[in-house]
């Protein structure tokens, strides 16, 4: 009688033939991406941008970007965006920095926007564990950006870039100031209950299982909602550009994170909130009072954990501020252009 193979035996066997049968250039990094048609003036690449490449031992290739103000730089400040979200969907407010006469870059997280993948499903955001987003970012602080001190050197850390920004200064990356814009530390919208996907996700990395999205989740859907109709802000406009760049770029496309991703997420949560007395940096914590992506609680603990930090919420904000509306975005930009200015940042 011959015996079967549990179907859990067979998940990483064609796993394994499916990767090894993929084309390894969909895994590649990339730099150049093509402007959407039609796309507004200010949502493209600000004049002079340009694109190069990070790499730190045998981790993925990283892509950023950098732009440069018209005239004599006032400081520098690096972008570390949110899950899903690639330097394109910045460009806005790298104009806006840019005119404000800073410096500023934007380094792509590992598996996302131009960045080399790990699995041969572009879509896919996977990553077993942070600490290369983190290794990356102070590398690229250290190797790249290079700040001399004479000018101000901010961090600016979007959702889950939040996270990576704060075990870099944990880890000794210097900094003059972390602004953290809507930081996640409890994802709110998990497929089911925190603890159980915690188990799950953790377990499936054990077994190598973990590029296995959660059931139920998806990739990238050219019906899918854009940022406006996922209620990441209420402008129409802006809520848009993601979506019009992924259309025009098959390989910006992001859907759902993988089980590996969720475990790398909270380990690194939970390391971070341990060494959190660490941070010496002044940081200027903005939170949107209507977010559908992060929990509110976890922000205002990590603020009153950390030795000098400042936190404002915006009531009627949603969880994107970059793409908010002015209402929201220009009291957004103008607290990121002060902790800019200061050094020692004050409520």
């Amino acid at each position: 009688m011959r015996r079967r193979l549990p179907v859990f035996a067979w998940v990483p066997l064609v796993a394994w033939l499916l990767a090894a049968c993929g084309d390894q250039g969909a895994r590649a990094p990339f730099a150049e991406s093509r402007t959407p048609p039609s796309l507004d003036v200010r949502f493209q690449p600000p004049a002079g941008w340009a694109w190069g490449y990070v790499k730190v031992g045998d981790d993925l290739v990283q892509r950023y970007g950098v732009s440069a103000p018209h005239g004599a730089p006032r400081g520098q400040v690096l972008i570390l965006p949110g899950y899903g979200e690639s330097a394109e969907t910045w460009f806005e407010t790298a104009r806006d920095l840019n005119d404000r006469d800073y410096v500023v870059w934007i380094l792509d997280r590992q598996g996302q926007g131009g960045s080399e993948r790990a699995t041969p499903w572009r879509d896919l955001g996977h990553a077993t564990s942070f600490a290369p987003d983190v290794t990356a970012t102070k590398a690229m602080v250290k190797a790249v950006i290079r700040p001399k001190g004479r000018d101000p050197f901010a961090i600016l850390g979007a959702g889950d870039g939040g996270v990576i920004a704060l075990r870099a200064l944990e880890e000794g990356l210097q900094a003059d100031s972390l602004i953290l814009s809507s930081p996640n530390f409890d994802v709110a919208d998990l497929p089911r209950p925190k603890g159980e996907l915690i188990r799950i996700a953790r377990w499936a990395r054990t077994l190598k299982l973990g590029f296995l999205r959660y059931p139920g989740q998806a990739g990238w859907k050219r019906e899918g909602p854009d940022g406006f109709a996922a209620r990441l802000t209420h402008d129409r406009q802006r809520g848009a550009v993601q979506q019009a760049w992924r259309l025009a770029n098959p390989d910006l496309r992001m859907g759902a994170p993988s089980l590996a991703w969720y475990a790398a997420f909270y380990d690194a949560v939970d390391a971070t909130g341990r060494d959190l007395e660490r941070v010496r940096t002044p940081v200027v914590m903005l939170d949107a009072g209507q977010d559908a992506k992060t929990l509110p609680q976890p922000q205002s603990a990590v603020c009153a954990a950390l030795p000098r930090c400042v936190e404002t919420r915006y009531p009627t904000a949603r969880h994107a501020l970059h793409l908010e509306t002015d209402a929201v975005r220009v009291p957004w930009l103008r607290a990121i252009e002060t902790a800019l200015q200061a050094r020692s940042p004050v409520p």
